[in-house]
């Protein structure tokens, strides 16, 4: 006996369209299927991943990942509002994170090291595999940062995004404008190398771990209490300050 066949309508916003083939973004477009499914798992099979999604209406109402869809619903999906304040209106995963953490994925060491720079407490080692990010994810909370839109898909996953861009600046501020980071950056606080909070220390205290030229010229230095790195105003620090500055003035 042949099945029978229904359809659905999407709308799909912002961009969330990254995911969607030219022909299907930013218009509403036709889907059918035969069994119904849940919402998650259709917008999923479209290629988006849930934890870029942030509210659904269906026919004009808020809904949940878990409402099973029906024929000739009305579907749209918007994106992570991470700036607003939409609970009242339908919230897809307990709550922002309004103490932003990340982990990141192995492609992303070079984001790890600048987002750190400008103050930012990211998770980072070349050697984690899927189920350690998002066990870490989970536990510590923090929002996966990844260029592989498989790990978003994980039912587990609460929080993550997928990095567009290649070019670390624009990934820098892709993250800022995506978490709403721009007020909180904190820069030269953290440790690029391990991530740990960086501490004021008596340049007496390390004279003897610094080169002769630094010794002579700086007053002002920080160490890392983890990894033990010494940090000074040095030949690149003007060349960060103007990074910095691009990023402030988005």
């Amino acid at each position: 006996m042949q099945k029978t066949k229904h359809k659905i309508y999407f709308r799909f916003y912002e961009e969330l369209n990254d995911f969607l083939p030219e022909e299907k973004c930013k218009v509403l477009f036709e889907h059918i299927y035969i069994d119904r499914a849940s919402v998650k798992d259709i917008i999923e099979s479209l290629g988006v991943p849930h934890t870029e999604v942030d509210l659904i209406l269906v026919n004009g109402k808020s809904i949940g990942f878990d409402y099973l869809i029906s024929d000739g619903d009305d579907i749209s999906v918007y994106p992570v509002f991470e700036s607003l304040d939409i609970t009242d209106v339908q919230y897809l995963r307990p709550k922002p994170l309004r103490n932003p953490k990340f982990i990141a994925d192995v492609h992303l060491g070079k984001l790890a090291r600048y987002l750190r720079m400008v103050g930012f407490d990211v998770l980072y080692k070349n050697n984690f595999d899927d189920d350690e990010i998002v066990n870490l994810s989970l536990t510590e909370k923090r929002a996966i940062l990844t260029k592989d839109r498989g790990i978003l898909k994980r039912s587990k996953v609460t929080h993550g995004y997928w990095i567009r861009n290649t070019k670390i600046q624009e990934q820098v501020v892709e993250v800022i404008k995506r978490f709403d980071l721009k007020n909180i950056i904190k820069e030269f606080s953290r440790c690029i190398d391990c991530n740990s909070l960086l501490i004021k220390i008596n340049k007496n205290k390390i004279l003897n771990e610094l080169p002769p030229k630094v010794a002579s010229s700086q007053e002002k230095f920080y160490r890392c209490p983890v990894c033990k790195k010494n940090y000074w105003k040095g030949t690149h620090h003007q060349k960060m300050l103007s990074f910095i500055k691009s990023v402030k003035d988005l």
